[in-house]
């Protein structure tokens, strides 16, 4: 990696930790004109910086709201990324729809946040049901809108079970075979998705990405 791309996103990862949004809108505006690679500069920059700031939070070194300002400020640089992402040609205008949640028993919300905002910025449509959603409303809203995939997330081994709620309610309802589930979160695994019947595991919100990407006929070129 060049010593400058390198320096840079050391600076858009410090600028995470100091929830210096409007930093974060200058920085990316400049990888922008330096023709930096986004995917490189968001998940390597902004998305480094808030992974940071989730261990310092468990490990009780900041605070509840440094790492909610942290994650708006990886939402602010995504925002103007995205520009550059949209305007890639390989890309299909018309991307699935995508519905996701953290389940219920679970009030996380940083991971979801970033699988949500990375996912929009890749021009999927997303419709995010927020946390401690019920399993019956993630089945619900399934047979509302008719997305492609439907992205379940959980930071609590306690609250895993619940996902388990959700594909049954899937099959009673006959909506299984017609989208395809995912599962992430700190507690998941391929092994976990396999188990209880997902069709795929999101390690992260690149991973997530790259998985509905490729189920929908387009990937990256060189991603």
């Amino acid at each position: 990696m060049e010593k400058n791309l390198k320096l840079f996103l050391e600076k858009t990862y410090n600028t995470v930790l100091e929830g210096n949004k409007e930093e974060a809108v200058r920085l990316a505006r400049e990888a922008l004109r330096s023709g930096y690679d986004p995917y490189l500069v968001i998940d390597k920059g902004l998305v480094r910086g808030v992974q940071e700031l989730g261990k310092l939070w468990e490990e009780g070194s900041c605070f509840l709201p440094e790492l909610v300002l942290g994650a708006e400020t990886v939402k602010t640089g995504i925002s103007i990324l995205q520009k550059r992402i949209l305007k890639d040609k390989s890309i299909k205008r018309s991307l699935p729809k995508i519905i996701i949640g953290t389940i219920e028993g679970d009030i996380h919300d940083i991971g979801k946040m970033l699988v949500a905002t990375m996912l929009s910025a890749n021009g999927f449509e997303v419709i995010d049901l927020g946390v401690d959603v019920k399993a019956e409303v993630f089945v619900k809203m399934t047979e509302k809108h008719r997305p492609r995939f439907l992205c379940i997330s959980s930071l609590l081994t306690t609250t895993m079970q619940n996902e388990v709620k959700v594909i049954e309610g899937l099959r009673k309802t006959g909506l299984r075979g017609k989208i395809k589930v995912m599962v992430g979160g700190a507690p998941a695994s391929q092994e976990w998705a396999k188990e209880i019947g997902a069709d795929f595991y999101g390690e992260n919100a690149i991973s997530a990405v790259r998985i509905t990407q490729k189920e929908s006929g387009y990937e990256k070129k060189g991603g």
